[in-house]
């Protein structure tokens, strides 16, 4: 690498398609799932705490107990978003 060459854009070109894909996906759905008002953003944004849920069950065991409160405060309160928005 040329000293004027950024690390940045060298480990950006090297990335995984899919992943980028997938991660787009899910921030384009997190927007959508703020941002869409009523019923709708309500039901997307419990189905976004769905999936963030599906991962902390998936990553329970190797998690530390500090790591664990903290994703249960953060899924308790997009859950409460979710539901907020519902009524």
């Amino acid at each position: 690498m040329q000293r004027t060459q950024s690390p940045l854009p060298t480990r950006l070109a090297r990335a995984n398609p899919t992943t980028v894909f997938l991660v787009t996906l899910v921030l384009v759905l997190v927007l959508v799932a703020f941002f869409t008002p009523g019923a709708l953003g309500g039901l997307f944004t419990l189905l976004l705490a769905a999936a963030v849920a599906a991962l902390l069950v998936t990553t329970w065991s190797v998690q530390t107990p500090q790591t664990r409160v903290i994703r249960l405060v953060a899924l308790t309160l997009l859950v409460t978003a979710g539901l907020v928005k519902l009524l």
